[in-house]
């Protein structure tokens, strides 16, 4: 009966949709290996953990493709609390890298420009004292309302956000490995 209540056009459709190839899926990038081990601190704001989770989910993917292998995760309050606990971790000299992730939103007694201004300013300061490399997930949308649509948007982009640190963090790091290796030999 439902046969026939059904438009003979959907029906054709869906018949063509489940008979059309699915495109093949591309060959595994195989990216290239450290000489040696790099560890990497990836500091997590808890505010919208929910969300900023994304981000760690997804650079631990990717880093893992990419040979990253050890790294520690470490949570703070906020985005404002992150250049501290970077600067300390770059301090012990156990990590090659840092990853800070963050979302700053509109509220509170703070503007989330200044915020967010405030941790990226900050971050490179502590990047270029230390010699340490620090990335930044740390994100802040010109709107943001706490809604269910704006929540699976930004969880998305979250996720985006964290393959393209860890791609930029596992090639800055190879590309340091080389210039350190190209200074200790003279060549530069």
């Amino acid at each position: 009966m439902n046969q026939m209540l059904q438009d003979p056009q959907v029906q054709t459709s869906q018949a063509e949709t489940s008979e059309v190839a699915q495109p093949p899926v591309p060959p595994a990038t195989e990216h290239p290996r450290f000489a040696k081990p790099q560890r990497v601190a990836f500091v997590q704001a808890c505010w919208h953990r929910d969300v900023v989770e994304e981000a760690r989910i997804a650079f631990l993917k990717e880093a893992e493709a990419r040979h990253l292998t050890h790294v520690d995760v470490f949570e703070v309050p906020g985005s404002f609390e992150i250049p501290l606990h970077a600067q300390v971790l770059a301090k012990t000299r156990r990590y090659t890298a840092i990853v800070a992730a963050g979302l700053v939103v509109d509220g509170g007694i703070y503007r989330h420009e200044f915020v967010a201004d405030t941790v990226i300013k900050a971050l490179m300061e502590v990047q270029l004292r230390t010699e340490v490399p620090v990335f930044s997930a740390v994100l802040t949308p010109q709107q943001f309302h706490e809604t269910e649509v704006h929540y699976d948007f930004f969880r998305r982009h979250f996720a985006i956000k964290g393959v393209e640190v860890a791609s930029a963090c596992a090639e800055t790091l190879h590309g340091l490995e080389r210039l350190r290796g190209q200074v200790a030999a003279g060549i530069v």
